[in-house]
């Protein structure tokens, strides 16, 4: 099995019978260790050694999420209120973290617990310390995605550090130019990476509007991004994660355009939508039997027909036989093309 293209080790490897009494051995051994943290919260013995206990059983099995809400209740109850030095508490309990993350960094407890742990720190330390853990946490997020770029847990707890780092409660400041620089290094380094397009993609309007962007500006880097585009997807125009973007890309023209008269949006949309459907064109004769083009060669015209106004020119008459192509060369999804294409003539888009 792989998972983002890295193959895993086969473990079909016949157990010998000391290797079955060892495994045997560590299942009663972890047991134990279970009866034993649930009887000391049971008995409220909220003290050091229970938080031990948990830290080694989690060390087994982080996804025992039970366990860290008991070591919660620990934290809270116990440890952090007698601490002398809360920041070295917390501090060293993310550490703790960290090797768990680097084992399993995609297991969502380590995560929200993670979290957690920092968002005590700005309840409970001083502004200034509570931000040199968020920075640190933002670098390690950096570490994470390195070793894995399309991690989406890491990306996901990425946008939650960043917005914690923005806020007035931290003496924080908005770090959209950052944040969409790191996507342009992130996709530049492997474009087959829904996470940092689709982080890339909430970013747009807000870069614009942070910088004060003029209407010209804004076209321009309208203009821009789609070139990126289009080069990744000359590139390679089966891969998936591209074509999301470009749906999110048109889908978010509006708002990168900004607040302007209709009329004058309504010519720049058709615009876009014309020399689009050009690009789409001229990219299905390189990939013929690529089905995302089909797609969405199909959902461009239809878009560019319901925004003509009466008399104007569309271009919509290749649409059947895109449909038909569709089904053709996804055929798993034949129904799904036969009812978008029954729809359409309910509409009256097409014959």
């Amino acid at each position: 099995m792989a998972s983002h293209g890295v193959s895993r080790p086969a473990t079909t490897e016949k157990r010998t019978e000391q290797a079955r009494q060892k495994e045997l051995s560590k299942i009663v051994e972890y047991t134990n260790l279970v009866d034993s943290v649930q009887d000391k919260i049971a008995a409220k013995e909220l003290t050091a050694e229970t938080f031990a206990l948990t830290s080694k059983l989690l060390s087994l099995n982080p996804e025992f999420y039970t366990i860290w809400n008991h070591r919660r209740i620990v934290l809270l109850n116990a440890l952090l209120p007698s601490a002398s030095n809360p920041l070295s508490l917390l501090s060293s309990d993310l550490q703790f973290l960290i090797p768990l993350l680097r084992q399993f960094p995609k297991c969502y407890w380590i995560w929200k617990y993670r979290l957690w742990l920092l968002q005590s720190s700005t309840r409970l330390l001083r502004a200034t310390q509570s931000r040199e853990l968020w920075k640190a946490e933002l670098a390690l997020c950096g570490q994470m995605l390195a070793r894995d770029s399309r991690n989406f847990h890491g990306w996901g707890y990425r946008r939650h550090v960043v917005r914690a780092l923005e806020t007035e409660e931290l003496g924080g400041k908005s770090m959209a130019e950052e944040e969409f620089a790191y996507t342009t290094k992130m996709t530049g380094t492997n474009l087959s990476n829904f996470s940092a397009w689709h982080a890339r993609g909430t970013l747009l309007p807000r870069v614009l509007n942070e910088r004060g962007a003029t209407l010209p500006e804004r076209i321009d880097f309208y203009r821009t991004e789609q070139d990126r585009l289009h080069d990744a997807l000359f590139t390679d125009p089966y891969d998936s994660s591209l074509w999301a973007y470009h749906a999110t890309l048109f889908d978010s023209l509006d708002n990168i355009i900004g607040d302007v008269k209709k009329n004058i949006l309504h010519n720049i949309r058709c615009d876009i939508l014309e020399q689009e459907l050009d690009f789409i064109v001229d990219l299905l004769e390189e990939a013929n039997d690529c089905k995302w083009i089909y797609e969405a060669a199909i959902r461009f015209s239809l878009i560019h027909k319901r925004a003509l106004v009466d008399g104007e020119k569309n271009n919509s008459e290749h649409v059947p036989q895109w449909l038909l192509k569709l089904q053709e060369l996804d055929r798993l999804r034949g129904d799904r093309w036969k009812d978008w294409t029954k729809e359409l003539k309910d509409e009256g888009l097409l014959q």
